[in-house]
């Protein structure tokens, strides 16, 4: 991305890119999946996210427009520049494998799992990559 259109400081850089993401998930841009880049830091760390909204009622009330129902959105968060290339070789290895497992379930889960809000979350810390499901603990990878 040119700097005139980062919207990041300086010292900062996304370790992914929207290339890298679409083409870990083997699929072009569709309107089920969003894809957002955030502009500072997550407080708890986190640099990758995803999250899916079911397809029920109620989302419309609070404020989610049924066009967005059934989408997986994924945001990037941002790191310092020296770190930038070590955490996106940890995210391409470890975690886009897992969000490209994770965006097929979102689609082709059970009744029961796409009837539930979900959550992915990868953190980098300490060179070490973590990850957190549904909003529990982080937890260090485990590598296959």
């Amino acid at each position: 991305m040119p700097a005139r259109n980062r919207r990041l400081p300086r010292h900062l850089s996304w370790p992914l890119t929207s290339t890298d993401i679409s083409s870990a998930l083997g699929e072009t841009s569709s309107r089920a999946l969003q894809l957002s880049f955030f502009d500072h830091h997550w407080t708890d760390g986190t640099l990758l996210k995803a999250d899916w909204r079911p397809p029920i009622g109620s989302n419309y009330g609070a404020g989610l427009l049924p066009d967005w129902w059934s989408s997986v959105w994924i945001t990037v968060g941002p790191v310092p520049s020296g770190e930038r290339a070590a955490a996106r070789q940890l995210l391409c290895e470890q975690a886009l494998p897992e969000l490209r497992s994770w965006v097929e379930k979102a689609r082709n889960g059970s009744e029961a799992w796409v009837l539930s809000r979900h959550s992915i979350a990868w953190q980098y810390a300490d060179h070490l990559l973590c990850v957190s499901r549904d909003g529990q603990l982080y937890q260090p990878v485990k590598l296959p």
